[in-house]
């Protein structure tokens, strides 16, 4: 993840959902596309991936495995189920990311 740019929109199959993350720097990213946790962007630190185990690979988003972030309002790390496919969408522009990033932190 510390490869790709600020604004970066990634698509993240897993094997019950798809994620949408918004990239804002560093492990930081807008995450929605799960119904209890994320229905709605929400502002999360995205650890990196895990086969399973009690091995992470930081700041790593990888196919098979399982991502895990932190959410602000939950005490303990979420890990998702494997992880199918993983895109990369084109860039939100500017205003739109900036828009959502002020709404996260409310």
């Amino acid at each position: 993840m510390s490869d790709l740019p600020p604004a970066t929109v990634l698509e993240i199959q897993t094997m019950h959902h798809c994620y949408r993350a918004v990239l804002l720097g560093g492990s930081e990213a807008l995450l929605s596309g799960h119904p209890e946790f994320c229905p709605e962007p929400v502002q999360v630190a995205i650890s990196g991936s895990t086969w399973g185990g009690s091995m992470l690979k930081l700041q790593f988003v990888g196919r098979g495995m399982h991502l895990e972030f932190r959410h602000p309002q939950y005490p303990m790390p979420i890990v998702t189920s494997p992880i199918q496919e993983i895109r990369d969408n084109p860039s939100l522009p500017t205003v739109e990311l900036d828009s959502r990033a002020r709404g996260a932190h409310s």
